[in-house]
């Protein structure tokens, strides 16, 4: 996350800046880094980590507690029914800190204010959930938790794509076995498609959290209002805006996620059993 933040950075300054004419990732992130300097492309990384440390761990608490309870059952659709309910889990219990950490990347940025947003200014992570609670109520910081449970079928999406593409390659290559290359690129594949399939929602819950200027639309409106309203005034294209840099980002930080993890995987199994030479060859 921290590396490629910069790219979070341009996706939702393009989700939320309404007269942002700007369409191409790179061009934005050097609009950023010359109007800003690099602190605009890292604004809001602290929070977004906070909030990652907690929601990892709600997320795989009760997933791996999930499994321990049906272990009678060992399927592929059961672990994605039971990361399906762990992610709503999820959802429900962090999202107060998302809601604080899209208004606190989005604070100084040069993006026009909502109502939400004119007149305040958090000086942290639990400033803004102190805040957000006392002039919102519950309904504040749960601000976008509807459009957060249905992107709870995202990876439902992804498995489903995932299996098919492998399938298909499979027929291909016979009975040898799929190399790396060709797993890690189906996956990315994968996510790629489950990205574009479910990136109006997320357009949306951004809208939801930081809050918008559509008149005639309340700050609360639903998930439906708003999509209806973005597709009237910027038509279907609307929709999608900033969906370049999701997938860059999305695939990039599957990538250098999937590397750090087999190395840092290596590295401990290393320590445990002794053997040194187990890190280099891994």
């Amino acid at each position: 996350m921290s590396a490629l933040f910069p790219l979070d950075t341009v996706r939702t300054r393009l989700q939320l800046e309404e007269s942002q004419t700007s369409r191409n990732t790179f061009v934005m992130m050097a609009e950023v880094y010359k109007q800003e300097g690099l602190a605009g492309l890292y604004r809001g990384l602290l929070p977004v980590i906070e909030s990652l440390y907690c929601s990892n761990f709600v997320y795989f608490y009760t997933f791996h507690g999930l499994k321990r309870i049906a272990n009678e059952d060992k399927s592929a659709l059961r672990d994605l029914l039971l990361a399906m309910v762990a992610g709503s889990i999820n959802v429900m219990t962090t999202n107060p800190l998302w809601v604080v950490n899209t208004r606190l990347k989005m604070q100084g940025a040069k993006v026009v204010t909502t109502q939400r947003t004119a007149s305040r200014r958090y000086k942290g992570m639990l400033d803004g959930l102190i805040h957000v609670g006392q002039e919102e109520g519950l309904s504040g910081l749960w601000s976008g938790s509807g459009s957060s449970l249905i992107l709870t079928v995202n990876p439902a999406i992804q498995f489903m794509a995932y299996e098919a593409m492998k399938r298909n390659m499979q027929r291909v290559y016979g009975t040898r076995q799929l190399n790396s290359i060709v797993v890690f690129a189906v996956g990315a594949a994968a996510k790629a498609i489950a990205t574009v399939l479910t990136y109006p929602i997320q357009l949306v819950q951004a809208k939801q959290r930081h809050g918008h200027n559509y008149e005639g639309l309340p700050q609360k409106a639903g998930l439906i209002p708003i999509m209806l309203y973005i597709i009237r005034k910027y038509g279907f294209r609307g929709l999608f805006k900033g969906l370049e840099a999701k997938i860059l980002q999305t695939v990039l930080t599957a990538s250098l996620m999937f590397v750090f993890y087999e190395k840092i995987v290596g590295f401990v199994f290393a320590i445990l059993t002794g053997n040194r030479k187990t890190t280099i060859k891994h």
